[in-house]
């Protein structure tokens, strides 16, 4: 089964624009040239750093729930509690990859494949949240159901995927940098 990018990623924007975020437009060099390329490449590198600073919280706020939804002796106003946390950390990364996506035809392909995948893990945090968010407030007390804990689960896995995917992605522009310095340095 393939991806549809454009609808996943219109989807995750709509969730953050419905949710209340807000969403950042970036410069553009020319309406005829789109975005320049250095200027994509620069700004989709400091997204990506972002976005990585922003999954080290939503990665353990999404463990904690994850937790909480294995041991009945938590109340649901603590589900509520870290919910409303994870919401609010992909609404941002939400704001952060609607940005990448109106950049992401200039950039370099290796940050385009990062902002597909990217996208990819922070729509299925953003859906399960929101579902979770939606059988939360219909069922306070139905709290250790197959469906809320896939909402969890999904929440959880889909948040260790996307840092994973984060700092692979930042890892591999370290190495490609450092690759050309000694490139340079040694005039190959």
């Amino acid at each position: 089964m393939r991806f549809n990018w454009k609808r996943i990623g219109m989807a995750l924007t709509a969730f953050v624009l419905l949710s209340g975020g807000t969403v950042y437009a970036a410069p553009r060099a020319s309406a005829a040239s789109g975005y320049d390329s250095v200027y994509a490449s620069e700004r989709a590198s400091r997204l990506l750093t972002e976005i990585q600073a922003e999954t080290v919280d939503l990665r353990l706020n999404a463990e904690k729930l994850s937790s909480l939804a294995r041991h009945p002796q938590y109340s649901w106003q603590s589900h509520a509690d870290y919910l409303h946390m994870v919401k609010t950390q992909i609404n941002s990364i939400g704001n952060r990859t609607a940005e990448l996506q109106r950049i992401q035809g200039a950039a370099l392909p290796w940050q385009q494949q990062a902002i597909r995948e990217v996208t990819s893990h922070a729509a299925k945090v953003a859906n399960s949240t929101q579902s979770a968010i939606l059988y939360l407030n219909d069922n306070h007390r139905l709290l250790f159901t197959p469906e809320y804990k896939g909402h969890v689960t999904t929440i959880a896995d889909s948040s260790q995927n996307m840092k994973e995917t984060v700092d692979k992605f930042l890892d591999y522009e370290k190495a490609q940098q450092e690759f050309q310095r000694l490139q340079t340095e040694l005039e190959l």
